[in-house]
């Protein structure tokens, strides 16, 4: 029976999960329906409930004391062998993450018990990348955590485990989308234009700084909306600037009402470089058409990361500019949406409008 979580729970990524039926995340989190007092793995095959009757656990344990009973299709309580192999990555995601320098895979697989070829095939089977891609994000978040914590860059840049300084300031812009410096002071000497407006699908803001547009969010609030894109960059200088965003704006509100308008905006987007391909995949998308989420990992030379591409598309920073709303479960469901399932349906629904009157 599973007992504790790993991860932190976080209401928008559980649902995300459930929405996709992600079974890299079983094991992890449970979930409960107060209309029925059933709780399941978020990879569960039953019908999809509401958002409003659906609450999370981190374990068994707490969705049981909670007055939930176990669903008796995807059996929660139970161990899987899918479970175990699950619990072996982890461990090793685990090692990784603590080692100063990335661990040989036939030391690492010897200390796990499996043979070396059994531990890459199945690392990346459920994370999506290699172990050396996994270590190599790992640096990225000891260099971020050590930066955000106000150490010296020399200093962060040893601890992170890289071998050199200039290599790091090379990359910079693509590891940290600033100097080590300006990201140490939380983004001080960036510069951050916002703008906030009602567009057909509810309030959006659009954010940008010199190299183009960084944001793009639907929100139900002005002030939601602005204490998230500041949470981001606690030290930038973030303005509210409506005349230079006016003719961006205008083009991401048109884009939301006509989708096949289409759009061409400098975009400055941050993320892990299986994530950029992700998002560049999704780009490609014409309106009125939808992938699976298989379909996007095939096309990046990814063919089993199909859960890792449903992640990337939940961390999708520009709503609608980059479509990951035009991704959909292999079975033709809608799978999750960041900014809301109804934001999501509408979308297809006028795409597919446009495209039927244009055939």
């Amino acid at each position: 029976m599973m007992t504790t979580s790993p991860i932190q729970l976080n209401d928008d990524r559980c649902w995300n999960a459930v929405c996709s039926r992600d079974v890299s995340l079983d094991g992890e989190f449970v979930y409960a329906v107060r209309t029925t007092g059933v709780f399941c793995r978020p990879s569960c095959p039953s019908r999809l409930s509401r958002r409003d009757n659906t609450e999370f656990f981190a374990s068994t344990r707490a969705a049981i004391a909670a007055g939930y009973r176990a669903c008796k299709r995807c059996r929660p309580t139970e161990s899987t062998d899918h479970d175990r192999r699950a619990r072996t990555i982890r461990d090793a995601c685990a090692m990784i993450a603590a080692a100063e320098q990335t661990p040989i895979a036939k030391q690492l697989a010897a200390d796990l018990g499996i043979s070396a070829s059994h531990l890459r095939r199945e690392f990346k089977r459920f994370t999506g990348v290699t172990m050396r891609e996994f270590a190599a994000g790992m640096r990225v978040k000891r260099l971020q955590t050590a930066l955000s914590q106000g150490q010296p860059v020399a200093d962060a840049i040893f601890e992170a485990g890289y071998g050199s300084s200039s290599r790091v300031y090379e990359s910079a812009n693509r590891l940290l989308g600033m100097t080590p410096a300006q990201y140490r002071d939380g983004g001080a000497g960036i510069s951050i234009s916002f703008t906030t407006a009602t567009s057909s699908l509810g309030l959006i803001l659009v954010a940008a700084t010199e190299r183009g547009i960084c944001c793009v969010e639907f929100g139900e609030n002005d002030e939601s909306l602005v204490d998230s894109l500041s949470s981001r960059f606690p030290g930038a200088r973030i303005e509210r600037d409506e005349s230079e965003l006016k003719a961006w704006l205008a083009g991401i509100t048109e884009l939301i009402a006509t989708p096949r308008a289409g759009l061409s905006l400098p975009l400055d987007i941050q993320g892990t470089a299986f994530q950029k391909r992700v998002w560049k995949a999704l780009q490609s998308i014409t309106a009125g058409s939808t992938v699976s989420y298989s379909e996007v990992a095939a096309q990046i030379g990814r063919p089993k990361a199909h859960r890792a591409v449903a992640r990337a598309c939940a961390a999708n920073p520009l709503a609608v500019v980059i479509p990951c709303h035009r991704v959909l479960r292999s079975d033709g469901s809608l799978g999750g949406y960041r900014w809301g399932l109804e934001r999501k349906k509408t979308l297809l629904a006028r795409e597919q409008v446009e495209k039927s009157e244009s055939d």
